[in-house]
């Protein structure tokens, strides 16, 4: 018998003048804002306008909104495709269902366009959102807390997560009182702890040129492929693995090949985060 456990939230939902609130759209605007409140902080201090943060997340951020749920829904067929299911149920974003490495694919290219207009080295903007970028992804986890989803293998550890049935993702066969792995916890953890970490290496050996974007990359990446080897809701499968533990490989190795690139091309320090010829011009004294 479990005497120790992680209750789930009851609801998922509230209502305010006759509109529904979603805590998981609240919990991925959280993090925007903290990705963008310390990104513009970091280029502030690298001698740019930090509102140029915002400027470029303009474009970012609708990219990879829309690249997540692209990725999620091809690499969940099952949960929207064939007999008994309902299409339309793919734009239903507030129910969860972003997956990270098609929002970091198509928020590239948003943020190569924002960035461009800007007139900022994509690389220095990559460097100066990576940390935050990493923690808003943490605080998102906790939407699929209040949305019961994302959750590990059946467990008897102390923290096993307490899961209200009907659930899709549980098999019709397990018994009622079964917990589960908090892995929403897990990767919650991962990310802080990455964060800090990030924050300390750049201080550290003030890493640019990109560098501390392939360091989040392959950081993010190795516990993600840990993590989503615990989860128990459905997925499509290759060789073995899950898509996202395939997509994790690639953007690891993605990274470590930027790292190398970029140490072995850009020896020197980083002078201005601003693309050639785009320096604002200094103001003459009156």
């Amino acid at each position: 018998m479990q005497y120790l456990s992680i209750p789930s939230p009851s609801i998922s939902s509230f209502e305010i003048a006759g509109f529904q609130v979603h805590f998981y759209a609240l919990f991925i605007l959280a993090g925007i804002v903290a990705a963008l409140l310390i990104g513009s902080a970091r280029l502030k201090a690298r001698g740019a306008e930090g509102g140029l943060v915002l400027d470029i997340a303009i474009w970012a951020v609708p990219f990879g909104i829309i690249g997540g749920r692209i990725f999620h829904v091809l690499t969940h067929t099952g949960d929207y495709f064939g007999e008994g299911k309902d299409l339309i149920e793919a734009l239903y974003i507030w129910k969860g269902g972003l997956a990270i490495y098609g929002a970091l694919i198509f928020g590239l290219l948003g943020a190569a366009i924002g960035a461009r207009m800007a007139g900022i080295r994509l690389t220095s903007f990559l460097d100066v959102i990576a940390p935050g970028v990493l923690l808003a992804q943490g605080i998102g986890r906790m939407g699929n807390y209040f949305n019961q989803e994302l959750f590990g293998l059946p467990t008897t550890l102390p923290w096993g997560l307490e899961i209200s049935l009907p659930n899709p993702a549980i098999p019709a066969d397990m018994p009622p009182d079964t917990l589960f792995l908090p892995t929403f916890a897990y990767e919650l953890i991962w990310n802080v702890v990455g964060f800090a970490l990030l924050l300390l290496l750049d201080k550290r050996f003030d890493l640019r040129w990109g560098k501390l974007f392939a360091l989040y990359l392959m950081y993010y990446s190795a516990g993600r492929f840990w993590i989503e080897g615990l989860r128990i809701d459905p997925s499509d499968y290759f060789m073995g693995l899950r898509t996202n533990q395939w997509s994790a490989i690639f953007a690891a190795l993605l990274g470590l090949a930027i790292f190398l690139y970029q140490r072995r091309n850009h020896t020197g320090k980083e002078t201005s985060v601003w693309r050639p010829g785009k320096e604002p011009v200094a103001s003459s004294p009156e």
